[in-house]
């Protein structure tokens, strides 16, 4: 009889592959969750966010563009100066919607709105352009009332001004992701002071964890001890964006500071160096402040000069030679 063959145990070596990916899956979560990469991936889908905006605003300007040349032109003849001059409207009106739309998109990647006159600026000329564009469609002009045309040369003007309304909301969200990954690393962490974590460099180095040793199977009975009950997990809190701080809240905060100081019987003058160290605000607003601060105060009183007072030379005061 020929004695049997014995296979070795495919175990030990099923284990360290099996440990080797579990390293390789932990290396690549945690850099997929770091917010370095997590701000990449995001500014990534902005540029395209971005480039798409552009192009579909750009795209439905220049659809208006021949409408609003034939009404600026009025019926003036082909290639006479008012036929030329009437180009000129559509890009005017254009430009400056342009403008207004650039810095729109920079202020709300910093979640900071606009001014009350540019978002005037912005209506009026969204305004002007439909106006404008559907003027003839509408039955003006001596035209005859067209609900087709209408709804063409509506849809390009109320697009564009859909899709400005909507980038600037979609690009706060998009910072607000970014800063929310923040908040959630700096919590898994434990960090308390937030911080912000390590960035990547090319040096970066991933270290695998060694496997555990294989232990043999236990074939004898194996003692039971009583298994204890799961802790209860506590939701973890995780830390809100500190909310940005208005003109008005510093200004609060140095009158307060500076009426204590008066209460105290200092001499304290609103200085935009005072107003900087009192509030932590920066230089342009902290010169905003003092101006408030100096309009604030009352204007001295002036001194009465008595009538007794001579002038170095002897001669009596003025009083005294009105009453000589």
């Amino acid at each position: 009889m020929t004695a049997p063959t014995t296979t070795p145990a495919a175990g030990p070596a099923r284990v360290d592959r099996l440990a080797e990916q579990a390293a390789d899956a932990a290396a690549v979560r945690a850099l997929t969750t770091h917010p370095d990469v997590i701000a990449l991936r995001v500014e990534r889908v902005r540029s395209q966010v971005d480039a798409l905006l552009w192009a579909g605003i750009v795209l439905g300007l220049a659809f208006t563009m021949v409408n609003v040349q034939s009404f600026a032109a009025a019926g003036a003849d082909r290639f006479t100066a008012g036929w030329w001059v009437a180009w000129l409207l559509d890009p005017m009106v254009s430009l400056v919607l342009l403008a207004v739309l650039r810095a729109e998109q920079v202020t709300a990647r910093y979640q900071v709105a606009l001014p009350a006159w540019g978002r005037r600026t912005k209506w009026l000329t969204f305004a002007a352009t439909y106006v404008m564009n559907t003027w003839t469609s509408w039955g003006l002009a001596g035209a005859p009332l067209s609900w087709s045309g209408v709804v063409l040369h509506s849809v390009p003007p109320l697009v564009v001004f859909a899709t400005a309304e909507t980038g600037p909301g979609l690009r706060d969200r998009l910072t607000e992701a970014v800063r929310r990954a923040l908040t959630e690393h700096a919590a898994e962490d434990g960090s308390t002071g937030g911080e912000a974590p390590a960035p990547l460099t090319a040096d970066t180095s991933i270290r695998e964890q060694p496997a555990e040793p294989v232990r043999e199977p236990v074939t004898g009975p194996v003692p039971t001890t009583p298994a204890r009950p799961a802790a209860r997990r506590t939701p973890r809190r995780t830390a809100r964006p500190v909310p940005r701080r208005l003109l008005a809240d510093y200004l609060t905060d140095a009158r307060t500071a500076l009426d204590a100081a008066r209460a105290a019987g200092k001499v304290v003058e609103p200085s935009p160096t005072w107003c900087r160290q009192v509030t932590g605000c920066s230089a342009g607003t902290s010169v905003k402040l003092a101006a408030i601060l100096r309009a604030d105060q009352p204007a001295p009183a002036p001194t009465a000069v008595p009538s007794d007072l001579r002038s170095r030379n002897g001669r009596p005061g003025a009083s005294e030679e009105v009453a000589a």
